[in-house]
């Protein structure tokens, strides 16, 4: 085989070795389980009753605020973060209306001992990471730890609902698993910076963030989905996600 033969056969198994590249990636979609009611638990985690009775509320919730809640206990995540899994979820049921983006999913994955509280656009200023993280740690982990996996999801559903309408009151001494990162500080720095040269530049007469942006800003709130309706009762029948979706917004624990 002369050099030029080689070159070909060379280029041909690369574009081979891409395609199947390519074809794994869509292969390794994770199969995410369908939306069968407020509360889906694939793990069989929860009792009859305590679905029942974490249904009621959440269709309660739902009937008093339009906010959509759910809890989602997988069997397993696939070999996925629980993050991208959960935001994946989130999407994919749509939860939330459409144009308020106010749902919240509550993710446990008991195989690989991971937690996660996904908020919606809407409901990241009633429930940010911060409230988010301390639910878990305080409300959730606990009780997993202590193997009373029902009462953690429980307690942790109860507490989304309270942080939601104001009522929470995290306990006082929690201690907290937290990883500090070094990134993080460098990138308060960073913005706390920027914001200072902002701020100059404006009291000199310049541009402040609308003259570099065009007044260009995130917005949140708005539609990201496709309309769908609010469901009701004790069973869960015909509800459906609203429209909503998340960013990624929300916190993650382990036990």
């Amino acid at each position: 085989m002369n050099a030029t033969a080689r070159r070909s056969a060379a280029g041909l198994i690369s574009v081979v070795a891409l395609l199947a590249s390519v074809l794994a990636s869509f292969a390794a979609e994770p199969r995410l389980p369908a939306l069968s009611g407020r509360i889906v638990d694939e793990a069989r985690l929860l009792s009859p009753s305590t679905r029942n009775e974490l249904t009621e509320a959440l269709a309660a919730h739902e009937r008093a605020t339009s906010n959509q809640v759910a809890v989602a206990v997988l069997a397993s995540l696939q070999g996925y973060d629980i993050e991208d899994f959960s935001v994946r979820l989130f999407r994919a049921w749509h939860l939330g209306q459409a144009d308020r983006n106010n749902g919240v999913l509550l993710v446990v994955a008991p195989k690989e001992k991971k937690v996660r509280i996904e908020v919606g656009y809407g409901l990241e200023g009633a429930l940010p990471d911060a409230i988010a993280h301390t639910i878990i740690q305080s409300e959730i982990l606990p009780r997993f730890r202590a193997g009373d996996m029902e009462g953690g999801v429980v307690q942790g559903t109860r507490a989304v609902l309270g942080a939601i309408a104001g009522t929470y009151k995290p306990k006082t001494g929690t201690t907290y698993d937290v990883n500090f990162d070094p990134m993080i500080a460098v990138l308060i720095v960073f913005v706390i910076l920027f914001l200072l040269h902002n701020m100059n530049a404006y009291r000199r007469g310049g541009h402040g963030f609308g003259g570099y942006y065009g007044g260009w800003g995130p917005s949140f709130g708005g539609s990201r989905g496709g309309s769908g309706s609010f469901g009701g009762g004790s069973s869960g029948g015909g509800f459906s996600g609203g429209g909503g979706s998340s960013g990624g917004g929300g916190a993650s624990g382990s036990w």
